[in-house]
């Protein structure tokens, strides 16, 4: 059995070994590539200072990049006794190349390994959300763009109230998007800055390069106090979480949206066949229940950061085995959400549109404020112009107008999907996402 990184001569009881383990092996498999690239790292800094020779780091990179290989090709295991993934990449390094593999540790702790890892991981994520979230953008404003003006009604209170149109339906959810990565661009931020060389939060006695460490993972900056790094440990999962959580909120409301309008009451919408699923009793049934599911996860996912805030808000500073329970709830997130993120695409590229709801009379009583805003065009005061029309409506008398003419900024017959368009690309480019792929691609080079 492979010896933890920790262990002297006293084994601990296995009972407690298997509880203080928990998941923490199926979690780090998420991590292992990035694990790899953040040993590269400090392995090369460590040869600048001195600590490894230009030989042993040279055979040191091979061998990991042949483990990083394996661990991108999902092939990666954490063998049975192994403790994590820092142990079971340590112990394939020293199979290979004997006690140089032990030399990849200096300098450095388990809690600033991990720290790094989640930061890789999570930005590696975050750059595959904003790219999905892209993609349904760009999916309704092009939607907005094609129905734009198809007129359908607009609620307040669940009670019809004034004209909208698909364009606005559709260019609202792009915009409501644009915002969510505005959010996740300060998440990425606080998550692109190197905890490595905090070592057990406390530094090192070594003269660790921490410069020489961020610029090779192209962080944008360290974290730069030994302490508030390891004080980052839940800090950054819960601010990414709050960011995903803006992306799932925006989806669960166009998940309702869709339900609602699909169903025949409304009959707003048609979903694509292939979409929905059937009944065991009902011949006629077809279920929206993509969207059902999208609105239950992402609802799910709305509730993660006050999971990781109930685990690690009472904690002082400095490391505690409470963190390695956030990994359970966070790392799997994203796979969920990237998940309701490419069924809402699929689902709003398909989506057909009804070009003639309002031709039904139950809406008419919508065209209200139209006239009310016409007679004051008029000359008519605005009180007396709402008292009249409503006292026509009272009566039976009114009969609509049903020609829409909006005219300002973001209203229907004048969407700004450009400027909207325009304000997401500025929000993408912020990301700086090249900075950090050049860099990876240069270490494992």
């Amino acid at each position: 059995m492979a010896q933890k990184l920790w262990e002297k001569n006293v084994q601990v009881d296995k009972e407690v070994e298997t509880f203080t383990v928990g998941k923490d092996r199926e979690m780090d498999l998420y991590l292992a590539k990035y694990d790899v690239l953040g040993s590269m790292a400090h392995i090369t800094m460590l040869e600048s200072i001195g600590l490894l020779t230009k030989e042993e780091l040279t055979a040191l990179l091979a061998e990991l990049k042949n483990i990083y290989a394996v661990a991108d090709s999902g092939e990666f295991v954490i063998e049975e006794g192994v403790e994590d993934v820092h142990s079971q990449v340590e112990l394939m390094l020293t199979r290979r190349l004997g006690d140089v593999g032990k030399k990849i540790h200096s300098g450095r702790s388990r809690n600033d390994q991990v720290l790094l890892d989640l930061k890789l991981y999570t930005r590696a994520q975050i750059q595959e959300l904003v790219e999905l979230t892209n993609g349904l953008f760009e999916v309704l404003i092009s939607q907005s763009n094609r129905y734009q003006e198809v007129l359908m009604p607009g609620y307040t209170h669940l009670q019809v109230a004034m004209p909208s149109s698909f364009g606005l339906w559709f260019g609202a959810y792009a915009e409501s998007l644009a915002d969510d990565l505005q959010m996740m661009q300060a998440a990425y931020k606080v998550c692109n800055r190197n905890p490595l060389g905090s070592a057990a939060g406390y530094g090192s006695s070594f003269p660790l390069n921490r410069s020489m460490t961020t610029d090779l993972l192209g962080f944008d900056s360290m974290d730069y106090n030994v302490v508030y790094a390891q004080m980052g440990r839940g800090k950054m999962e819960r601010t990414v979480a709050f960011a995903m959580a803006g992306i799932a909120a925006s989806l669960s409301k166009l998940a309702f949206d869709a339900c609602m309008f699909n169903s025949q009451n409304f009959g707003f919408i048609k979903l694509p066949d292939q979409f929905t699923t059937g009944s065991s009793i009902m011949p006629h049934k077809k279920n929206p229940d993509v969207f059902e599911l999208t609105r239950a996860k992402c609802n799910k996912i709305q509730g993660l950061p006050q999971q990781i805030t109930l685990i690690c808000n009472n904690l002082p500073s400095g490391y505690f085995r409470d963190l390695q329970i956030i990994k359970e709830v966070f790392l799997p997130a994203f796979d969920e959400l990237k998940d309701c993120l490419r069924m809402v695409t699929h689902m709003m590229r398909e989506v057909k549109v009804n070009d003639h709801i309002l031709d039904d009379d139950k809406y008419a009583l919508l065209f209200s404020v139209e006239e009310v805003n016409r007679l004051v065009l008029e000359g008519v005061p605005f009180r007396d112009a709402y008292k009249r029309v409503g006292l026509e409506i009272e009566a039976g008398n009114f009969t609509p107008n049903k020609a829409v003419n909006h005219t300002h900024e973001g209203s229907i017959g004048n969407l700004c999907n450009d400027s909207i368009s325009a304000l997401m690309q500025n929000i993408i480019d912020g990301f700086s996402f090249n900075k950090v792929n050049e860099a990876e691609k240069k270490l494992l080079a």
